[in-house]
């Protein structure tokens, strides 16, 4: 697993948090093969990492709907290019 997906799940979760605050961290430690230590901003991904991106999406999407997908694609669009193709899932291209 790259790196780049560990700071693809880290931007998720701080372009949440300016919308909806320690929420965001929150709901990110309900998905499953995910660690995070929200005080030092650090993420652990222990499973396959499309899978836990797209559950990730999933889970703020289950709060907010669509519009939370589409600040997930935003913040990552950049990062994008630095992870591999088959690990990032169709809710972020």
């Amino acid at each position: 697993m790259s790196e780049a997906i560990e700071k693809i799940v880290l931007k998720i979760i701080e372009a949440q948090e300016v919308i909806m605050g320690q929420t965001a961290w929150r709901e990110a430690l309900k998905v499953e093969g995910l660690r995070l230590d929200p005080e030092k901003h650090e993420v652990h991904i222990d499973g396959d990492p499309k899978e836990v991106l797209s559950s990730l999406v999933k889970q703020y999407e289950i709060l907010f709907g669509k519009m939370s997908r589409e600040i997930c694609r935003d913040a990552v669009r950049p990062l994008l290019a630095f992870a591999e193709e088959d690990e990032i899932p169709e809710a972020l291209k």
